[in-house]
């Protein structure tokens, strides 16, 4: 194994600490669901551009969600900064969404855990609950794909300590190379997991790897006290003071189907839906950010429809030109006829022999 994919292992097990940590429940599991959250990835193709600025969303509905502690969904205790929106859309090919959360700026150049970050998660088997990320009662050296088999839930996350602001990551050719879900530029990386304790990279597992797979996530941030627009560099960092208030965007983009044949990625299909949810980490008070700052978009599953696009819309171009071209026939035969008619009649009128009378 490569040594970035050892660096690439090593902070997914920091960060599995942290999920981990995050569902050790000291009670029993209490959650009020939202019954009105939902999100809509509506058609819309040529909108967006995956660049992390926010602009082209403006005219996109969203749902705004309180960012709960994912130990205690209490609203007592929700993320102080403001609340997350959640958009999406899709082209027929990918779909797209954008988190929008408001904080205080903050980074550290290669100090994951003093920046900000995101999580996306998916329901991949019918049985994978959203508490306990899929809900296998396996324990950590007994779960596999045969032991927690239906319980399999897709993750996607983004850590920005190493990630310029409005650069792409996330699949790349040199990781996918190697079949595997890592990002070893910008550690937006694609994950699989059938619990807390139970989380690997894609196409990585203790029982042994499978070179198939691969990142298919992509994805930039930002933030709106960024005074340079036209792209940043390495050497910007920090990109901007730190404290300033405003917004964090985290956009991101996936095909609506994989290649992935080994169970761990959500498929998307067009009219029908599927579950998600999402995560926020913030380093608070100047903390590294810890098990206490995961913030969930609520306590379960909120669903994601995906839908076709209009067909009255693909109803009134169809008939529009049938109806054009049925009016084009009709005024080409009566021209055809028109002229026919002419034609016949001068050459009867050239060829007619007059009368002449003859004298005997």
């Amino acid at each position: 194994m490569e040594q970035p994919l050892f660096l690439t292992l090593f902070l997914l097990f920091s960060i599995g600490i942290q999920f981990v940590s995050s569902h050790q429940e000291s009670g029993n599991w209490h959650c009020e669901t939202d019954e009105e959250s939902r999100i809509s990835a509506e058609f819309m193709p040529g909108v967006v551009t995956l660049d992390g600025h926010a602009d082209d969303w403006d005219n996109i509905e969203g749902f705004e969600f309180s960012l709960l502690p994912a130990l205690d969904p209490d609203h007592d205790h929700e993320y102080k900064g403001g609340k997350m929106t959640v958009k999406a859309l899709h082209d027929g090919k990918d779909v797209y969404f954008l988190l929008k959360v408001d904080g205080e700026y903050v980074y550290k150049k290669g100090n994951d855990k003093n920046c900000p970050s995101v999580a996306l998660m998916f329901q991949v088997g019918e049985s994978a609950t959203y508490h306990s990320m899929g809900g296998c009662k396996q324990s950590p050296d007994a779960c596999n794909k045969k032991t927690c088999r239906g319980h399999e839930v897709d993750i996607m996350h983004f850590s920005i300590g190493n990630a310029i602001p409005g650069r792409l990551y996330g699949g790349n050719p040199v990781d996918n190379r190697d079949g595997n879900g890592g990002d070893r530029f910008g550690h937006l990386v694609d994950l699989y997991a059938w619990s807390p304790h139970c989380m690997n990279l894609d196409g990585v597992s203790s029982t042994g790897n499978d070179t198939s797979a691969q990142n298919d996530w992509r994805g930039a941030w930002w933030h709106s006290s960024f005074s340079t627009h036209s792209g940043y560099s390495e050497e910007d960092s920090p990109y901007s003071t730190k404290g300033q208030k405003g917004t964090f965007y985290f956009e991101f983009s996936r095909a609506l189907r994989t290649m992935d044949r080994l169970q761990q990625d959500v498929q998307f299909t067009i009219g029908q839906p599927s579950k998600f949810s999402a995560a926020f980490w913030y380093p608070e008070d100047g903390n590294p950010w810890h098990g206490s700052g995961h913030y969930t978009i609520g306590c379960d599953w909120v669903p994601l429809d995906v839908p076709p696009g209009s067909s009255a819309g693909i109803k009134v171009v169809s008939r529009s030109s049938w109806d054009a071209a049925n009016g084009f026939a009709f005024l080409l035969s009566v021209v055809s006829f028109g002229v026919s008619f002419f034609v016949a009649y001068w050459v009867h009128k050239k060829n007619a022999i007059s009368f002449q009378p003859i004298d005997l």
